[in-house]
Order: structure tokens, then sequence, then C-alpha cells
């Protein structure tokens, strides 16, 4: 049974993997498969029996969880400031849904509208992958719901990238995806504080998810 750490450390994860995978959208075109895919269907389970179920098991937010284990550690790389502005962004915008119950609403109704008419793409999806489709009608929900929040988030990178519609549409189901994720987090108990009082625990914490999962936090494939 996992502890409020546990499930704590998992929705971070969402959220901070949200946060890479529109910064290499917008500035590579282009976001690993399994990680995105995983972010993509989380929107869906709103009601999960487990936080761990929301990204179809702890292995989806695998490199969430390597980043908070080295990122929390103080680890840096190039790229960490944009990220960290993506987060804080995210965790601000999240805050600003809460105090908007009809917004919550909207976006609840439009969830599962979109659960009922991607029955019809089940045949073309499976765990590893998002359907166009699917992210297509999450990016159309995100920019009806939350787009018209403030403060935006504005999202930097190559203008081709961001240009694309496709791509376009990927970021913004990703932010839409960490956003859910940063919800995740408040209900859980999580806050500000903790990541700055909290931030050896958590990392400590990460890395005890990811050895349970035989892995590293190493990239995964991309697409």
């Amino acid at each position: 049974m996992n502890t409020p750490l546990t499930d704590r450390t998992l929705a971070l994860a969402g959220l901070f993997q949200a946060a890479r995978l529109a910064q290499s959208l917008a500035r590579e075109g282009r976001a690993e498969t399994n990680a995105f895919a995983a972010c993509v269907h989380s929107l869906l389970l709103i009601d999960a029996s487990s936080t761990a179920a929301v990204y179809g098991g702890a292995a989806g937010v695998k490199l969430g969880l390597g980043m908070l284990r080295d990122k929390l550690a103080g680890k840096t790389d190039v790229g960490d400031v944009e990220i960290a502005k993506y987060v804080i962004s995210m965790i601000h915008l999240e805050s600003r849904l809460r105090r908007r119950p009809e917004i919550q609403e909207a976006v609840r109704h439009g969830i599962e509208a979109i659960q009922s008419q991607m029955k019809f793409f089940e045949a073309a999806e499976n765990n590893e992958t998002a359907h166009p489709r699917l992210v297509e009608k999450l990016a159309e929900l995100y920019a009806q719901t939350l787009s018209t929040l403030t403060p935006r988030i504005m999202v930097s990178g190559e203008h081709g990238y961001l240009s694309d519609p496709q791509i376009a549409a990927k970021v913004r189901a990703t932010l839409f995806a960490g956003i859910r994720s940063a919800f995740l987090w408040r209900q859980l108990g999580g806050g500000r504080w903790q990541l700055l009082f909290l931030r050896r625990k958590i990392a400590d914490e990460a890395d005890t998810i990811l050895n349970g999962l035989g892995g590293n936090g190493e990239p995964l494939n991309k697409s």
C-alpha cells in the first residue's frame, strides 16, 4: 500500500514529466512515446482507483521520477530553468482553477464527452500510444477551458514546431496533463513548502520507486 509521500511523489513526477514533454515538443518537435501516452491517458482517468493507476502504473511517470530524483537532489542541466518555469506556471494555473468551479465542471463534462467519443478509436490504441484524434480533442478542451484562465502558460520553442498544428496540440495536451497532476498533488496534501523543505525526502522516494521498477529513469524511446 502506498504511503502519502509515495502518492505525492507520483503526482509530482507527473507534473515534472509534463513540463519536460512540453519543452521537448516545443524545442525538438518530439516527445518520448511512453511518457507522452501516460500523460495523455491520465486525463481520462478522473476517478482512478489509486494515484499510480492515474498514470497506468508508476512506470508511466518513470521520466518524471528520474527528474525528481536528480533535480531535487541538486543535479542541474541545460533547460532546467525553463522546466521550472513551466512547473511553477502549471501549479499557479491549478490554483486559479480551484477557484473556478464552473471551469472544473466544464473540464469534467468535456472529459466525459471525449471518453465516450474515443470508444470508436479503442482498436487503434494501446498502452504505449496516444491516438492523434484523442490528443486533438484534449487540446481543444484545454483551449476552451484552462486557456481562458490568466496568466496563460507561455511556451518557448522553435517557431516551426509551435506553428505545426499537431505539435501545438501535443503541447496543449501535456500542459493539460501537468495541471491535472498539479491538481492531484494538491488533493494529496502537496504544497509549495514541501517542495522547499522536503526536497531530499521526495528525491529519495522517487529513487526508491525507480528502484522498485527496476529502472534508473533514463529516457525512453522518442517519436
